[in-house]
């Protein structure tokens, strides 16, 4: 039907036409390599004619919606017992009392239908479930779809189990994949994106994100100096890795850091805190948060200097005797992360996060097909970004290298690069696999 394509392509009126999902049946059959070797290679084209810097990069997430209904959410269970505590204490919406929608076929394994829960994260989740009960009946939308309290500790997606329930707060809870983008700040060039599961943080993918960067830039020939990223990406252990790396972070620290409780001044050189009497409040111990899995500085005073405290009543409880508190153990990289976010380049580079990163996933979602993923796992979710990416790439460099056409012969000879283009990339994305393709 459309002759402008068929003369882009090659390809005569009365010549036999490849089936419509030919391309979608060869992504399945191709490994997740081969999109990232012709990923590397586009980026190489780009990297050829000078439009990445490589120094600075900036790292965003997006969630994009998979291709599963949270009507399929099935019920974790680890043994029968648990399976009716679990559902005796599942206090829902009224219409989850309602048979839904089941998935054709289960596509998990015993291990992703298995309950992993700790009892203290049972607990938090049944505490949850009371309120929830206690007001869901009472809020707008109540009746509506997808008003049932669901958690990926306690539920799964028998349709798609690479799926998570992704949770952020003024949204609908959906079942989702999380995007990492990492992006060159000179001409917005893409230079890594990775699929990962929703459930994860954005600081706990963002050391992996960084390795693959690292390897990528140096094998063409930059340094990694900068990362920019959002309040997210914010944690300790990010702060250390980087420093350790080499590279300066300009990430701002989430809301709930503190170095330490208010009118408390730290002494660095013998570690402890002077509280508002000129006590000391000593080191005691490192420990493992539980709920956050960070480690922490525990500081304990005495309760012989705290019990003769005239202002005790203020900083103490009605059953503690001593003052005690937790500090992250990198307290040093967040205040030096800190110093840098607030100087006069860290703001700079904000600004330049801003308007870089976050235009490409826009850009992304509304116009390369990221909207969401029709396909099922985290492989094949991995293989579309990286196919989007591709475009947006190829995109660019068109643009970039495009230049005022004033003849008809520099127009033929523009078609000509772009069909030249457009033939030599479908070559080496088939080279990988024993077709032999005839161009």
């Amino acid at each position: 039907m459309r002759l402008d394509l068929l003369c882009f392509l090659d390809y005569d009126i009365d010549e036999k036409l490849p089936w419509h999902s030919t391309f979608s049946r060869t992504r399945q059959l191709f490994p997740e390599s081969v999109f990232e070797s012709v990923f590397t290679q586009v980026l190489g084209m780009c990297i050829e004619k000078g439009m990445v810097s490589g120094h600075t990069q900036a790292i965003d997430s997006a969630p994009i919606k998979a291709n599963a209904s949270m009507d399929s959410l099935e019920l974790k269970v680890a043994s029968e017992d648990l399976a009716s505590h679990l559902a005796s204490i599942r206090h829902i919406s009224n219409r989850d009392k309602e048979v839904f929608r089941k998935a054709k076929q289960d596509k998990t394994t015993r291990e992703q239908r298995t309950l992993s829960a700790n009892k203290q994260e049972l607990d938090s989740i049944v505490s949850r479930n009371k309120k929830w009960k206690k007001n869901q009946n009472h809020r707008p939308g109540a009746n509506n779809k997808g008003s049932r309290y669901t958690s990926n500790k306690t539920h799964y997606s028998p349709t798609d189990p690479d799926a998570r329930i992704s949770v952020k707060p003024g949204k609908a809870r959906k079942l989702n994949y999380s995007s990492q983008l990492s992006v060159d700040i000179s001409n917005h060039v893409i230079t890594d994106i990775q699929a990962y599961h929703a459930d994860k943080k954005d600081s706990q993918c963002l050391e992996d994100i960084i390795n693959r960067l690292h390897k990528r830039l140096w094998r063409s020939g930059f340094l990694l100096e900068n990362c920019l990223a959002d309040t997210g990406y914010s944690s300790g252990e990010i702060y250390a890795y980087l420093e350790k790396k080499g590279i300066t972070s300009f990430i701002p620290p989430h809301g709930t850091y503190k170095g330490g409780p208010e009118g408390f001044i730290y002494d660095k050189k013998g570690d402890y805190y002077q509280c508002p009497q000129g006590k000391k409040i000593p080191f005691k111990k490192v420990f493992l948060d539980y709920r956050t899995h960070t480690k922490k500085k525990e500081y304990r005073g005495s309760s012989k200097l705290c019990k003769t405290c005239p202002i005790k009543n203020q900083w103490l409880g009605k059953t503690v005797k001593e003052k005690k508190f937790s500090v992250t153990y990198y307290r040093e990289e967040y205040e030096r992360n800190s110093k840098r976010i607030h100087s006069k380049q860290g703001r700079y580079m904000k600004g330049k996060r801003q308007s870089t990163v976050e235009p490409v996933f826009g850009t992304l979602t509304q116009f390369m097909g990221l909207r969401k993923i029709n396909t099922l796992g985290i492989k094949q979710a991995n293989k579309v970004m990286h196919v989007s990416a591709m475009a947006y790439n190829l995109k660019k460099y068109l643009k970039f290298i495009k230049k005022t056409v004033k003849s008809k012969v520099k127009t033929i000879n523009s078609l000509f690069l772009i069909k030249r283009m457009f033939v030599d990339f479908i070559s080496y994305f088939l080279m990988y696999s024993k077709l032999k393709v005839v161009l």
